[in-house]
């Protein structure tokens, strides 16, 4: 049909409490996208186990995940959500893809190299070979698009290229997908350490904010976050001279819409002394909201069950046309 919506699809793994970066470089924009979008959105508990979790904390962050999903403006009835070990057609396509990537290709990958450093007492094949299962998650439900941060468009390039791997054996079988990036709040930067992802493993003393933070909380990380040491203190987006002002206003315009224009002048001549509590003020105000319906939301577990089960059901039926498409391709015998 030439109405038919193109497709968009993201998880993000529930191995720690989300984070502003999180929220403001990828939910906000999948919540603006539901009227144009055909969106599946998952949390990646597969993903989850290539470092060691405690069971019973990754299934609660696994439902808590959900619930700020939803908080955040992922609305059900307009967006599938599920839960990735509940759609075993992402573990099996896994591993067919996994016969279709170069050693070589998975080697480079960079998440790899950081994270076998972070973890160089459990190095395992998962870790190396998640690059497949993401490809999995992803041409799974045949997307037009995928939205990540710039750190993981290596992971879409790699899909690109077992796309063409695969479809120039076997003719059309998966849809090509495209990165998207939007341009403001794309990737937040930890408040300490500009030069670095905001991370929800980080400490709390690092420079993160997590979305259920208190307000109290929230204002002391953002008073304490790093400007820069040069002389006119001026408000100025500059992100190769001055990291840590130009992290804030990207924040600061995420959440206010405002440009960066528009940022320059309200704090003409104020000095960072007025701008990091303005931007900390605004922040409090943003996911205040949130984490109110996120904590209505966990107190009523039969809501998100029946949420995270319709999710699966529907995904289920997407995924497995394509798992069967593939499946009669390479030669297995159907059942």
């Amino acid at each position: 049909m030439e109405n038919q919506k193109k497709v968009m699809l993201s998880g993000i793994k529930p191995t720690g409490d989300l984070t502003l970066g999180s929220y403001l470089g990828a939910i906000k924009n999948w919540a603006e996208r539901a009227e144009q979008y055909d969106c599946y959105y998952f949390m990646a508990d597969l993903h989850a186990i290539t470092v060691r979790n405690d069971p019973a904390t990754l299934r609660r962050r696994t439902l808590e995940q959900l619930a700020q999903y939803i908080a955040c403006g992922l609305n059900p009835e307009k967006n599938t959500l599920f839960i990735q070990s509940h759609v075993h057609q992402h573990a099996e396509l896994g591993w067919v893809l996994n016969c279709y990537a170069m050693f070589g290709e998975l080697s480079r990958m960079t998440q790899f190299k950081d994270k076998s450093a972070k973890n160089a007492d459990n190095i395992n094949g998962g870790l190396f070979t998640y690059p497949c299962l993401m490809a999995a998650d992803i041409l799974l439900y045949q997307p037009d698009v995928v939205p990540v941060g710039d750190d993981q468009k290596q992971h879409v390039e790699l899909a690109r290229n077992i796309v063409q791997r695969f479809n120039g054996v076997y003719g059309d079988v998966f849809k090509m997908p495209e990165p998207y990036v939007p341009k403001v709040g794309a990737r937040i930067m930890n408040l300490v350490d500009p030069k670095s992802k905001m991370s929800k493993s980080d400490d709390l003393d690092t420079g993160r904010v997590l979305v259920m933070d208190d307000p109290a909380v929230i204002m002391k990380q953002f008073k304490r976050a790093i400007t820069d040491s040069d002389t006119e203190k001026c408000v100025r987006y500059d992100p190769e001279n001055k990291p840590g002002v130009a992290n804030l206003m990207q924040i600061y315009a995420s959440v206010t819409g405002k440009s960066f224009e528009e940022i320059e002048k309200e704090f003409d001549g104020l000095g960072y002394g007025a701008f990091k509590p303005a931007v900390g003020e605004a922040v409090v105000e943003c996911l205040r909201p949130i984490r109110e319906e996120t904590r209505r939301l966990l107190d009523d577990k039969g809501y998100l069950e029946g949420v995270y089960r319709a999710g699966a059901e529907k995904a289920s039926y997407v995924a497995n046309k394509t798992l069967r498409k593939v499946y009669k391709k390479v030669g297995f015998l159907s059942q």
